[in-house]
């Protein structure tokens, strides 16, 4: 569809909106409506975000204009890169965000089903096409799924919200394997499917439900997780109401269900695809890094000669400034553009050595240790259910960080959620913390819960184990002793984990 053909959804958008900062609607009738497009009031009521989906979290030249632009047009001062691959601007006032929703129409960026009971933005592995060693590029297949699944927000009412994603390597960038629908490529050049998981509370390991399927039959997939989710799902109790609950309620059948659902899916209509891979004619020019020194945050590509430049800002917050700069200057680089991680990184893609140079030096303010690259939600001071300020947390930890002059991988890359939402995918990261409250002399102080040894690789991905609760103000100090431990051995944390789990929790026990 179109992007344009969706202009007409937003009248009642802008309609409710202006309601909404007259009085005359209520934070969580106005919280229902505008997710579906994309948008929710912030903590307080007074100023909105607004959630740009970008397939497989591309976002080409003309996607980057419209960013660009917009920041200067509008003066936005808080931008974020989310773990779902989009980008969500952030204190927009209700004409900023009544009018961005239907700018971006024209650049072909659509805002609807960017948050509530709808699909949502289709996540790919962030180098899919570039990537050295990726089995075949996946993002051909995402696209289809993406167009399908958006013909599906004005005729399926769904439970909940349903997340879609394609992964490239067995590195499942995209958490394939764990999310509501997965689709894991493999080396023969097909796909495993895994369906019905996801973080949060209550997170579940997806049900592998088919191995091996052809790609041109993807559509089939979806539409029958779709037609089980509508069947299955609880529309009454919402707390049970994402996919990952359908596991509790089919059991054993789970998979009998879905492989009906797919069947009639099937006998329905055709649903094949064709696809192409996507053609890079650009190739190196024979330039060389300085000094003849790969730099650590470039990224060979699989075409001869390019390369990848890797940039992460702190808490997956770019200053709008430095976005736009960013922007700027890819503009003038052939067949470059933006690829968005779930970890909140930004790869600027097909540079050659001179122009990876360029960018590099633009991109200087980022993370430069494996720790600076930690994750974050938005967190509470914007976010209207989050219980702790995840970014203020990380902020914090990376200055500190800096001070402890410890060697890079001591401490591995943290996620942190302000709540048990999981949207800085805590339950997944090495070490992990999600905002909490805990009780001091009978009073609530604010607090996070420690988890450790969370994976996301296809062959060894689990969720990290629940150790206690730490107050925020002890986190810095159980950091800093647990980095000095590590750093004394001489390995990095994974290295080190391996053979001293006994230790990581007698380095936490006294922080709990």
């Amino acid at each position: 569809m179109d992007a344009k053909q969706w202009r007409e959804d937003y009248k009642e958008f802008e309609k409710v909106t202006r309601q909404f900062y007259a009085g005359e609607v209520t934070v969580p009738q106005y919280k229902g409506f505008s997710g579906g497009f994309g948008s929710y009031a912030q903590r307080g009521g007074k100023a909105s975000m607004l959630r740009l989906r970008l397939p497989g979290g591309r976002v080409t030249k003309e996607k980057m204009k419209f960013v660009a632009d917009s920041i200067k047009k509008y003066q936005i001062d808080k931008v974020h890169l989310t773990t779902c691959q989009t980008i969500q601007f952030h204190n927009l006032s209700a004409d900023t965000v009544c009018s961005l929703a239907v700018e971006a129409l024209d650049y072909g960026i659509v805002t609807r089903g960017g948050g509530g009971d709808f699909p949502r933005n289709v996540m790919v592995s962030p180098l899919s096409g570039v990537e050295q060693g990726e089995y075949f590029d996946v993002a051909p297949y995402a696209d289809k799924a993406g167009d399908y699944l958006m013909g599906l927000i004005k005729t399926v009412k769904l439970p909940r919200k349903l997340k879609v994603c394609f992964s490239n390597s067995p590195a499942n960038e995209t958490h394939a394997t764990f999310r509501d629908l997965g689709f894991a490529a493999r080396s023969d050049g097909r796909f495993d499917v895994y369906s019905a998981g996801g973080l949060g509370n209550n997170p579940k390991m997806g049900v592998l439900c088919a191995e091996g399927i052809d790609g041109t039959k993807v559509l089939y997939y979806i539409k029958a997780m779709v037609k089980l989710f509508v069947s299955y799902g609880n529309y009454e109790v919402r707390a049970k109401a994402r996919t990952r609950y359908m596991q509790d309620v089919l059991g054993e059948k789970y998979v009998q269900e879905f492989q009906k659902k797919l069947e009639e899916a099937f006998r329905e209509e055709n649903l094949d695809i064709e696809v192409s891979d996507t053609v890079y004619d650009k190739s190196g020019d024979g330039s060389a890094f300085v000094d003849g020194q790969m730099p650590a945050r470039v990224v060979p590509q699989k075409q001869a000669g390019l390369y990848a430049v890797k940039y992460h800002p702190i808490g997956g917050c770019p200053s709008p400034q430095k976005l736009v700069e960013i922007c700027e200057a890819v503009q003038l680089i052939e067949q470059a553009e933006l690829r968005l991680a779930p970890d909140e990184t930004m790869y600027i893609i097909n540079c050659t050595a001179k122009e990876a140079e360029k960018i590099l030096a633009i991109t200087d303010d980022g993370a430069d240790t494996l720790f600076g690259s930690s994750v974050a939600c938005i967190g509470a001071s914007i976010c209207q259910v989050g219980a702790r300020d995840s970014q203020k947390l990380l902020q914090a930890l990376v200055h500190e960080e800096k001070q402890w002059d410890l060697p890079d991988g001591a401490l591995p890359q943290i996620h942190i959620s302000g709540c048990p939402s999981s949207c800085g995918t805590h339950q997944v990261g090495r070490i992990g913390f999600r905002g909490g409250m805990k009780k001091v002399d009978g009073k609530p102080e604010a607090a996070f819960v420690l988890y450790v040894n969370g994976r996301d690789g296809e062959d060894c991905a689990r969720f990290g184990e629940e150790i206690g609760v730490m107050l925020e103000t002890e986190i810095p100090s159980f950091l800093k002793a647990l980095g000095n431990t590590v750093a004394e051995s001489g390995m990095d944390f994974d290295a080190w984990y391996e053979n001293n789990e006994d230790v990581f929790r007698k380095i936490a026990e006294p922080y709990l």
